[in-house]
């Protein structure tokens, strides 16, 4: 394989392109918070379950983000909450990203994914990612804290079928975090998505916030390992997809600090939701100026050089890095080793 053009998957974007973004500061996506107000109260979530922030972002303050992170080279725009679907702008925001020819990323719960809602995003080629956990309605409910959520995704996964999805135009993903109620289902789920060409999205919970006061969730590392390598031989023996496991996401890689960062609701700006280390406000400092100047970016994009431990003298250190967010709520330090990966079990 010429690994200058292999692509991560969630991404969209090759080897090649990404060490570009790199050595040009550039950017290759943002993730935007709009809001964090949410009707689920999920006891992962990264999100305190307490009163939410106040002062967010107008929808001006959002546009102008989004066009700096497009002069540094932004092709995609990734749209988190909250629930995205109860922000009062939320058309308003995905129109303007369309208009500057941006292909755009939603994140979601399924509130408010009704048949007019799904159409108007398959007509603006939005990429949505719905979050569901589990075929069982009972832990579906409890895993969203919501005794409505699996009516409230399912109603949604309809919608968005209905109006076309996955498409080649507008594709569909599942979000579904790997916990211990799920753990033995999940084989079994990611053929029911795979058949059906909606791309399975499951990822190792960040124990931060509310994960870390919900023990019960907790998976070890070697279920992990078995997880992954189990689901590694489904793609590879059935659906013709040869990929190497490791953390923290399943059948793909998050290297998202090479080109990619997180602005919340408020404006600060971190690597990402794991590292929850505030680099910058975009009310006071540009986007770009904020990056160029973080020694945390800086020291991310050299992770081949920075990352401690067996991170650093790990096999596949050239393609992974486990995940950061994980490194820095376990142990303080974002260049740590990934405490939840198997090859430090293994060590």
């Amino acid at each position: 394989m010429d690994e200058s053009n292999f692509q991560i998957p969630n991404f969209e974007f090759s080897k090649k392109v990404i060490e570009n973004a790199v050595k040009n500061n550039q950017l290759l996506s943002i993730e935007i918070e709009c809001s964090l107000k949410c009707n689920f109260r999920c006891p992962y979530c990264y999100v305190p379950h307490g009163d939410y922030l106040e002062d967010e972002l107008s929808v001006q303050e959002i546009q102008n983000v989004i066009i700096q992170a497009k002069r540094i080279g932004a092709q995609k725009i990734i749209i988190l909450g909250g629930e995205p679907t109860l922000y009062p702008y939320l058309l308003d925001i995905i129109y303007f990203v369309r208009s500057h020819h941006l292909k755009i990323e939603l994140f979601t719960n399924g509130t408010g994914i009704t048949d007019d809602m799904a159409h108007i995003l398959f007509q603006q080629n939005v990429r949505v990612v719905l979050k569901m956990n589990t075929f069982n309605e009972k832990l579906q409910n409890r895993l969203a804290g919501n005794d409505e959520a699996f009516r409230i995704i399912h109603e949604a996964f309809k919608a968005l079928k209905k109006a076309g999805y996955p498409s080649t135009k507008a594709s569909l993903a599942v979000s579904t975090v790997i916990c211990k109620q799920n753990l033995q289902e999940l084989p079994e789920m990611w053929t029911w998505l795979r058949d059906q060409n909606i791309i399975p999205y499951f990822e190792i919970i960040t124990p931060q916030e509310n994960a870390k006061r919900n023990k019960w969730l907790d998976v070890s590392s070697m279920e992990l390992k078995k997880l992954f390598f189990n689901i590694s031989e489904i793609d590879r023996r059935q659906y013709n997809q040869d990929w190497d496991p490791q953390p923290p996401l399943i059948g793909n890689k998050c290297m998202r600090h090479q080109f990619s960062c997180l602005v919340n609701s408020t404006g600060d700006v971190r690597p990402c939701v794991g590292v929850d280390l505030s680099i910058g406000n975009v009310r006071y400092q540009t986007l770009q100026d904020i990056l160029i100047e973080s020694d945390v970016m800086k020291n991310l994009k050299d992770y081949r050089n920075q990352i401690k431990g067996t991170c650093q003298t790990c096999e596949k250190a050239e393609h992974c890095y486990g995940c950061r967010g994980a490194a820095y709520q376990l142990t303080g330090d974002y260049l740590a080793s990934d405490p939840t990966c198997w090859e430090n079990e293994d060590s």
